[in-house]
């Protein structure tokens, strides 16, 4: 056994002889010092064998591998002045990016994407902190994900963070429970305490609540954000002409998103795939999906008017937003000239998309004393919203099915 552990520690030498030439910490030099009788008291043996063995390890080995670590600290420490004297010689020589005015730099940085900005960063400590400002990033941020990020997401992105932060500290507390206890004992104390001072530095350094954070996690498909989700579940002929809240998670492979749909009564959580960008929008309202969304367009509501309408099958069920216009009463022929359905109480929804005599095809509601209504056969009516921009109209019509719905 004596020959194995004379063999491994020959082994061990010659493999930090064949070691690259780098500058090593204050510390090594430093552990030549290190009373041998620390280590002797770890071994207890009235053998002489285990005696002949510990002074072969601890007399012998210890004083080569401390000379050894030694020599090989002088010799970085000769080959860094050189190589620092040769890049003196060269400085004239050389114009750092650096060098070039403010202006220029910002103007070089705002062209690189997000790729070439984090390439850019791990250069050296100033252009990492240029590389990560929020002028830089915000910009990236909005241009990619600026019309599928309303202030919901902020507020949970707001949450993902401080829970990530919560979970990190404790995961951290735990890791270096031990260790600390550890490193606490002579003669380790001298470096611990420098050594996890660097570290908290490090850790408190580092920007969480950032533009460039916020569109890497994104990026990652990590942060699952709130959104609203066209034509659920691949354009299911039940949710023609709807919109549904759902949490989504991006796929960079494939460009589009993962889609996780509130649970509809007993079901479980529908998760649908390949959500295209087309299909996804910020939630006009921040209205809950089981919650009634209070009116507040009734009294402006005319015949040819376009909107939204909540709808859900069941009271377990999340409400979905569904497309419609504004109807004549059946006592008005149609007529702009002699239509007076704007005076009246009853609203008259349209679905269009159905074919005629179709029960999904036409509703009334109140304008004045509007709530929910409806059963649980034709399901249950809720809150209207008025379209007013032409973009939210025309993504529904570019949305329209191709063959009229039973």
């Amino acid at each position: 056994m004596l020959v194995f552990i004379v063999t491994g520690t020959v082994s061990f030498i010659l493999f930090l002889n064949s070691l690259p030439l780098k500058p090593l910490p204050s510390w090594a030099h430093e552990m030549r010092h290190l009373p041998l009788c620390f280590w002797k008291d770890l071994c207890f043996s009235p053998s002489p064998f285990y005696i002949s063995l510990k002074r072969l390890l601890f007399d012998g080995v210890w004083g080569l591998i401390t000379s050894t670590v030694v020599m090989k600290h002088d010799c970085c420490i000769s080959s860094s002045s050189k190589f620092e004297h040769s890049a003196v010689q060269n400085e004239e020589h050389f114009t750092s990016l650096l060098d070039l005015p403010e202006l220029a730099l910002d103007g070089i940085l705002e062209k690189l994407s997000p790729t070439g900005l984090r390439n850019m960063g791990v250069v050296c400590r100033s252009l990492r902190d240029r590389c990560c400002s929020d002028y830089l990033w915000e910009g990236h941020l909005m241009q990619k994900w600026g019309h599928v990020l309303g202030p919901a997401v902020y507020r949970d992105w707001r949450r993902f963070i401080e829970s990530a932060q919560s979970c990190s500290n404790s995961d951290r507390k735990k890791s270096h429970g031990f260790v600390k206890c550890f490193w606490q004992f002579w003669p380790f104390s001298c470096f611990v305490s420098s050594v996890f001072d660097e570290s908290s530095e490090v850790q408190s350094s580092a920007v969480v609540d950032s533009f460039m954070s916020w569109y890497l996690a994104l990026e990652s498909g990590k942060f699952w954000f709130p959104a609203q989700v066209y034509n659920r579940e691949s354009g299911h002929v039940g949710f023609m002409l709807s919109c549904y809240d759902a949490e989504l998670s991006y796929d960079s492979q494939n460009d589009t998103f993962h889609a996780r749909y509130p649970p509809h009564g007993s079901r479980a959580v529908a998760i649908e795939s390949g959500v295209q960008w087309d299909r996804v929008r910020v939630a006009p309202v921040e209205t809950s999906p089981h919650d009634l969304h209070v009116s507040d367009c009734l009294n402006d509501l005319h015949p040819g008017d376009h909107i939204e309408i909540q709808w859900r099958r069941n009271k377990e069920f999340p409400y979905g937003w569904w497309y419609g216009v504004i109807g004549h009463l059946e006592t008005c022929d149609g007529n702009e000239n002699y239509c007076h359905c704007f005076n009246s109480d009853t609203v008259v929804l349209e679905f269009n998309q159905y074919t005629p005599g179709s029960r999904w095809r036409k509703t009334n509601v109140s304008r004045k004393d509007h709530k929910e209504e409806g059963n649980e056969s034709d399901g249950f009516y809720g809150g209207i919203r008025k379209l007013y921009k032409n973009d939210e109209i025309a993504t529904w019509k570019r949305l329209w099915p191709r063959d009229i719905l039973e």
